[in-house]
């Protein structure tokens, strides 16, 4: 893990928002200092132990397809249905979809179809009870997951996204897989279709009331904050066990927390790519956007399509490393997956997302086909030595019926 910061290089700029305030406009220096400097990455065990996290990547295939059968009128499909559509399903490429299904019993119900004797799957009567649990928090909290998504509009360059980036960020905001579909009852007369570049079609917003991050409604509610422009917020620090930063680091740490606090929701044109200003307006926006997921995580591969809308630098990964403090990395599942520490450390800070109670029984729901899979093992097991035991026992009596045939040969 490396920090690259260049010496010291100082610019006066006037920094303009897309919000009104009431004070006179105001200049600040922005300086981008540090040299380079080696950190080795540090385990945490606290963090890699989080179910709801590291299961969640297994999750995602499991309700895509159960969306698949559910959305069926019978409630059932053939494997023909799916078999071909693994990737769409997010199933792992060295995995059949078949044999993915069958992995998890406690969901998927497998039996044979009425024709050619095919397998057809259908849900397990606990799967369909969390179904419609799934239904009903989409139902009771659309408002909800309406504002994240607007939120997350809002923090974009232009507050216009793709609707393929929304599609893609989909599961880690927790909507419906079909929430653009139903756009009618799912969006307000605030979001609007357009065309964009490249003959991509979009989802915009207007820029209305001013909107205050997890950090600034946080900061307000400990008298920190009062919501005027250019006001330093510390970003709250939870340093992994054994963690040692070098003095040069501490240092720097030290004075970019002094720093003023950009809003990720602020017009942020005029920053300075190259100042610790800007770094701090990038570690708020990974900081508010990371909230906003179910598990307050996300794979890092699957951030960097955000670059281009958000404004973000080309080596933006380069920030989870430099703030250990903020945010982890974790490499189970052979991937690298980002996860907001405040959010697991301090669980009242950050509003828990309505979706995450049914994922974690879905997770748990998932778990038993463990369980089940292991006895049917064992069974397995057990009748193939009763069979073995019921073929050596035959053995034995015909070899007993052959000794006593030739015995009375040899008495005649």
């Amino acid at each position: 893990m490396f920090f690259n910061f260049k010496k010291s290089a100082a610019k006066t700029i006037k920094l303009s928002f897309k919000y009104k305030v009431h004070s006179l406009p105001f200049l600040h220096i922005q300086r981008y200092s540090y040299v380079n400097v080696y950190m080795k990455w540090k385990k945490d065990s606290y963090y890699d132990s989080i179910e709801h996290i590291h299961e969640s990547i297994q999750l995602k295939p499991i309700i895509a397809l159960k969306n698949c059968i559910v959305r069926d009128p019978n409630g059932c499909i053939p494997i023909s249905a799916v078999s071909k559509r693994g990737l769409e399903f997010d199933v792992p490429m060295t995995m059949k979809v078949a044999r993915f299904m069958r992995q998890y019993p406690s969901i998927f119900e497998e039996y044979t179809g009425p024709k050619y004797n095919l397998p057809w799957f259908r849900l397990t009567p606990e799967a369909a009870e969390l179904d419609r649990d799934e239904k009903r928090v989409y139902e009771e909290c659309r408002e909800n997951l309406r504002s994240r998504l607007r939120k997350m509009i809002l923090m974009t360059r232009e507050n216009v996204l793709p609707l393929k980036i929304i599609q893609g960020m989909q599961w880690y905001l927790g909507l419906p897989n079909d929430f653009l579909q139903h756009s009618e009852q799912n969006l307000d007369e605030s979001f609007r279709f357009v065309e964009m570049e490249d003959g991509l079609k979009g989802l915009a917003l207007d820029s209305g009331e001013k909107i205050y991050s997890v950090m600034e409604k946080n900061a307000m509610k400990s008298g920190l904050y009062t919501g005027g422009p250019m006001e330093a917020i510390e970003f709250p620090f939870f340093p992994s066990k054994g963690l040692r930063l070098r003095r040069k680091i501490e240092n720097w740490l030290h004075e970019f927390q002094k720093l003023p606090y950009i809003s990720p929701y602020d017009d942020f044109s005029n920053l300075d790519p190259n100042s610790d200003m800007a770094e701090k307006r990038l570690v708020g926006f990974l900081h508010e956007l990371l909230s906003l997921f179910v598990e307050h995580s996300a794979e890092r591969k699957k951030l960097f399509c955000l670059k281009k809308y958000f404004g973000l630098p080309q080596k933006v990964h380069k920030a989870f490393e430099r703030h250990p403090h903020v945010f982890y990395l974790t490499f189970r599942n052979k991937t690298c997956t980002v996860i907001l520490k405040e959010a697991h450390s301090n669980k009242s800070a950050i509003e828990k997302h309505p979706l995450l109670r049914v994922r974690k029984k879905y997770i748990k729901l998932m778990k038993e086909s463990e369980v089940i899979l292991r006895n049917r093992r064992v069974n397995n097991r057990f009748s193939n030595c009763n069979a073995k035991l019921d073929l050596d026992s035959n053995d034995l009596d015909e070899r007993g019926r052959e000794m006593a045939s030739c015995s009375l040969e040899q008495v005649m």
